[in-house]
């Protein structure tokens, strides 16, 4: 049994902190140079979205007018994140094509065609000190690959014939991994990749260790055990053996680095299953945690978790922030965490030490066989920015009457309210739900100003545990019953009532058509613009499969795709050959046979599909001013018709996010949003500077790049509008889909 008290060091390596103490001591203000570029993701490896760039300010941001675009040419939605070096821009489109692209002449300079499987987010940008080694390294069918920069050729020396398998080394059988690469592109350091994964949030889903590779050679140079092994710290807040069975605990979002000091900060993820954690009693570390890193190596300097034992999937997910803060008259150079559910956890960045007090409170225990919720979770001081409760007063008010009674009485059925454990019994409905809050690409930061800026949404989920059942052959009436249940919670408002399509495609008689991998891999990690459903247990997806037309049967075979070649200068197709796999295993299904478990498990869906439970507004851009540990202002942004009565174009703030921002030093922060909304706003006050609606939505981190003294904006507006937004791509004028740049007027 693991012990009853959470586990937070802070000082674990005692010369390494005196040491990483002194350099701090002695370094100069950190210097803004790095920002300058966007290289990275978030722009740099500190991923604070902030750009320093003098033409663009509050006076005149308002004159934004759209300078070039680059159509896609196709109708998929691109998540991905441009990069920019130099002269030339990076995208991905064209079926699934990466591009590099010249931002003089906005020619395309070479196309790698059919790059299908490759991390949606974004790519990493790394050349060698000569400049004479340019590099993009990504992920991409559970590989890591590498393409020169600036002949778009795949580098064969990388790893064994040009890839780097991402399902070997982390402590199951490679064979049997379905899914392991990160949907965010990781983070360059030195020669190094530092790298995370989604290995799924199923029972017996892989563990989400973190690893470093050269990029140069693909060699493995270290890994951090987030489940730690026998002997290795935090292994006693696990069952016996756990790491054998437990998955999870990964890095699935963003990666910040200090790269002056040479620490890697790692927002960690949920342990599996996230709702049910009977086979993992104890505080579960390193989930939910902040670990600070070596990135030189790879050891742990010190940690702090945000949710012991979490039982409601409150990952850690958005990037720390780095920032140089002002307290009590003294500069302290610190990190800050959002989190899903709300609260901004800050801590001195090389101790470990919090900066605002944090305080263990009490909570409610769990009422499921074999469960034990942690008795405290740690509540920070600084004001919360989410609602954590639903109530009836707090309900939608744009409800029928009719809906409105009939939440008043399931309310009256559930429990609300912070860490309320889940039930079999009744549903609790938790604000904010799975997706947060603050999530990945939702935080920005001004570094030298102690100023931290979220995107964040309140989204409630619904859950309520059901017994997993041995699986059946044929099915039942109740099963049958519940994939409607499941289809018209998840499915039905993009594929429609019938099936037939609207927002996405049919699917009627799908599974006649697809293979079952393609179609697991479609749900689970999502597709286009249809987000992942990790938490569909596998004899659902057979289930479903069998009820759309198919045969599981066939789940151990993948189609052949035929690539399509698009027009323009087309250097290469598909990326390097992946061997496959001579004698593929089943994905793990059960407990190793010398481990102690439970002998039933639950599970429960999102519980997603009344994003629109509570009152608007439903998504807000925060200022959180971490000198003083106050919220400096608030907007709602987004664009929702959801439940709004009246004209439907002009709906209410509020929507999904999965969007971004980025801080610039003149002082201005924009902002992307729900109904392809693109705002500038007053880093001091909020107010808002500009407004303009795009022709498609954004599902991307934004980007910026100077040349020639000029200033440029790059959004990517690829995404389609989901049937309770306003379709902006009807209007006259509306550009097409792709990648769209702003700048000033006039020549500089």
């Amino acid at each position: 049994m693991s012990p009853r008290k959470p586990i937070n060091s802070k000082v674990p390596i005692v010369f390494g902190i005196f040491i990483l103490t002194l350099f701090s001591a002695c370094q100069k203000e950190a210097s803004t140079e790095r920002h300058a570029t966007w290289t990275h993701y978030g722009g740099s490896p500190d991923q604070s979205k902030f750009f320093d760039g003098d033409e663009i300010t509050k006076a005149n941001v308002s004159q934004l007018k759209v300078a070039w675009m680059y159509p896609t040419e196709d109708e998929t939605p691109y998540f991905f994140s441009p990069i920019i070096v130099d002269t030339v821009m990076y995208v991905m489109g064209k079926n699934s094509s990466l591009i590099a692209l010249n931002v003089v002449t906005q020619e395309e300079i070479w196309i790698h065609a059919n790059l299908m499987g490759l991390t949606r987010r974004g790519i990493n940008y790394w050349e060698s000190k000569d400049k004479k080694d340019k590099r993009l390294i990504f992920t991409i069918s559970n590989t890591i690959q590498a393409i020169d920069a600036v002949t778009g050729l795949s580098v064969m020396s990388f790893g064994t014939d040009g890839y780097v398998d991402l399902r070997e080394g982390v402590d199951r059988d490679p064979t049997s991994i379905r899914r392991i690469q990160p949907m965010m592109p990781g983070v360059i350091y030195k020669d190094l990749l530092i790298i995370g994964s989604a290995p799924g949030e199923n029972y017996f889903s892989p563990p989400g260790h973190v690893r470093a590779y050269n990029v140069v050679t693909g060699k493995m140079e270290w890994i951090f055990h987030t489940i730690p092994h026998p002997g290795e710290f935090g292994y006693d807040t696990w069952p016996k053996d756990a790491y054998k069975y437990v998955g999870g605990v990964n890095v699935w979002s963003e990666i910040t680095v200090d790269t002056e000091r040479g620490i890697a900060y790692l927002p960690v993820g949920s342990p599996t299953y996230d709702y049910y954690g009977a086979d993992r009693i104890g505080s579960n570390l390193f989930g939910n945690s902040i670990v600070a890193l070596d990135a030189n190596t790879g050891e742990r300097i010190w940690h702090y978790q945000t949710v012991h034992h979490d039982l409601w999937d409150y990952d850690l997910s958005p990037a720390p922030q780095l920032l140089t803060v002002d307290r009590n008259g003294k500069k302290i150079d610190a990190v800050a965490v959002a989190t899903k559910h709300g609260f901004v956890f800050v801590f001195d960045r090389v101790t470990g030490e919090p900066l605002f007090p944090i305080e263990e409170k009490p909570f409610p225990p769990s009422a499921m066989p074999g469960e034990e919720a942690w008795p405290t979770q740690p509540i920070s001081s600084l004001p919360n920015f989410t609602r954590n409760e639903v109530t009836k007063e707090t309900l939608n008010p744009y409800f029928p009457d009719s809906i409105k009674q009939a939440w008043y009485k399931r309310l009256e059925e559930a429990k609300s309210g912070l860490y309320v454990p889940p039930s079999d019994q009744y549903e609790t409905m938790m604000m904010p739900g799975a997706l947060g809050g603050a999530n990945y690409g939702n935080s920005a930061a001004d570094p030298q100003n102690g100023m931290m800026y979220l995107l964040t949404q309140e989204h409630a989920s619904i859950y309520k545990l059901n017994k997993v059942e041995p699986p059946k052959i044929d099915l039942s009436v109740n099963e049958v019953q519940r994939i409607k249940t499941l289809y018209s919670s998840t499915c039905q408002t993009c594929h429609g009532v019938d099936m037939a399509g609207g927002v996405g495609p049919s699917l009627v008689n799908i599974g006649q058509h697809v293979f079952f991998d393609e179609f697991r891999s479609a749900v689970i990690n999502g597709k286009g613009q249809m987000p992942g459903f990790v938490h569909v247990d596998e004899e659902t997806l057979k289930a479903m499969y069998r009820y759309l037309g198919g045969n599981p049967a066939s789940f151990n075979f993948r189609r052949n795709l035929e690539p399509k070649t698009p027009e323009g200068p087309v250097v290469a197709s598909g990326g390097v050959k992946i061997r496959p796999d001579e004698n593929r295993a089943p994905a793990m299904s059960a407990y190793p046979k010398d481990t102690e478990h439970p002998t039933d498990r639950y599970t429960t869906e999102y519980g997603l599909e009344w994003p629109g439970l509570a009152a608007p507004p439903w998504s807000s851009i925060v200022a959180y001013d971490l000198n003083e540990g106050v919220i400096k202002w608030r907007m709602p942004v987004g664009q929702d018709s959801l439940y709004v009565q009246g004209d439907q174009s002009k709906g209410a703030p509020g929507g999904v996010l999965r969007k971004g921002m980025i801080v610039t030093s003149t002082g201005v922060v924009f902002s992307t949003a729900k109904g392809g909304k693109l705002y500038a706003f007053d880093a001091e006050n909020g107010k808002l500077l500009w407004e303009e609606t795009l022709s498609r939505e954004s599902n991307a981190q934004p980007s910026m790049y100077m040349l020639n003294g000029k200033q440029y904006l790059v959004i990517n507006a690829t995404s389609n509008f989901a049937r309770d937004s306003y379709n902006h791509s009807k209007k006259p004028g509306a550009l097409p889909k792709g990648y769209v740049v702003y700048a000033l007027p006039g020549n500089k």
